[in-house]
């Protein structure tokens, strides 16, 4: 277990307890080809709009990501105009963002797997913080160097779904984002010692449904406990050759979403919102509660939401659990609905997934539908967060 000690302050960073994340992804998908979420859902277009509805509902601080494959148009060439005019948007705006350098995506000539990987990735990190103190000499900066490395380990490392599409190759694409990370974050901290490192894992529970079987009990156990790879690598309990240290586990951000739970024989998701809940669910808060045991940093739910009908009935179930852990004193910063604006299918553009607040009907127009269910129940959340007296 770490401690805050060396942090001279761990006050609150965000603006706003409640948080919205924009689509960022830019990966290749499963068929080779080339995402760009930003601009399909249209947030290019409307980012001075997006971020006037977001003034309206109380949210001060958004994740957004560069887009690596956008950004670096040549080997260490950066075309940054896109970043200044969200830059320049936000500040105008009175949005803190929250920059992730790589969401998932890297450009056409890069994999984890290539010896260049790192190399580039650290010169990148390096290169939009001096970018960005350019235009912002002062205030916070946090960044999330790579969003989901589990996730993106196993997707292009072990089931063919973007790139480097290897089979039984995770642990390989794992290591190599980690090397990356971790020299991002040493040149990052090169230019601007001040700047804060928010971890964004996914946040999981694998169980077994035998348990009479010590065997099977211990293998969803061996399963489960992977998700921490990324942080023991970070904080240098793992791997210690790449050169993580307990400082770089900074903030501590879980993605937790309706199917983050699951039977490890069958890979059957473990249904949320039955009352009573499935023997084998674990609630958010227990579930937040172990990896402040572990670790002892302070915390966010960096992604969560709910496609279709659920919408509204799932932020009303993560109203509830963030009020228990708030009340149990466990130091949890914020909550960012993810995607705050509604976007498709990776694999398939023409499948919209309707879990935004706001929704996207016309695909010509991108025009903003409001569900009106889900901001009500994001306005309750931000009362009764209001009512415990947490940074709203």
């Amino acid at each position: 277990m770490f401690s805050n000690d060396f942090l001279a302050l761990n006050n609150n960073p965000f603006k706003s307890f409640l948080m919205g994340g924009f689509e960022c992804a830019d990966q290749q998908n499963a068929f080779g080809n080339r995402v760009d979420l930003y601009k399909t859902s249209g947030h290019d277009q409307y980012l001075e709009a997006d971020y006037d509805q977001l003034n309206e509902l109380g949210i001060k601080t958004v994740r957004e990501g560069i887009r690596w494959s956008a950004v670096e148009t040549k080997p260490y060439q950066y075309d940054w105009r896109e970043v200044d005019r969200m830059i320049s948007v936000s500040q105008a705006k009175g949005i803190q963002v929250v920059w992730d350098i790589c969401h998932f995506g890297f450009p056409d000539d890069l994999t984890p797997l290539h010896p260049m990987f790192s190399r580039r990735f650290s010169h990148l990190c390096r290169e939009f913080v001096i970018r960005y103190r350019s235009l912002i000499p002062e205030g916070t900066l946090i960044i999330t160097p790579i969003n989901e490395v589990s996730f993106i380990s196993w997707l292009g490392g072990d089931v063919r779904g973007t790139s480097p599409y290897c089979v039984g190759q995770g642990w390989e694409v794992k290591y190599g984002l980690m090397k990356a990370y971790i020299e991002g974050i040493e040149m990052m901290k090169e230019v601007d010692p001040s700047v804060r490192i928010l971890i964004t894992e996914p946040l999981v529970s694998i169980v077994s449904n035998d348990p009479g079987n010590v065997d099977a009990l211990l293998f969803a156990e061996e399963k489960h406990f992977e998700q921490f790879q990324v942080h023991d690598i970070l904080s240098g309990i793992m791997c210690p050759e790449l050169g993580g240290k307990p400082e770089y586990l900074d903030i501590i951000g879980v993605n937790y979403y309706y199917n983050n739970q699951w039977i490890n024989e069958t890979h059957e998701f473990l249904p949320w919102a039955e009352e009573p809940p499935h023997p084998l669910f674990r609630s958010l808060h227990s579930l937040v509660e172990t990896v402040f045991t572990r670790y002892g940093r302070p915390m966010i739910i960096a992604e969560t939401s709910h496609p279709g009908e659920d919408r509204a009935k799932w932020i009303r179930s993560i109203t509830k659990e963030c009020k228990t852990i708030l009340r149990s004193g466990l130091p949890l910063l914020g909550c960012c609905y993810y995607p705050i604006i509604d976007r498709p299918d990776w694999d398939d553009l023409e499948d919209w997934h309707h879990s935004g607040i706001y929704d996207i009907f016309d695909t010509n127009s991108l025009e903003r539908i409001p569900d009106n269910d889900s901001i009500n129940a994001i306005l309750e959340f931000k009362r009764q967060m209001n009512a415990l007296q947490v940074l709203t």
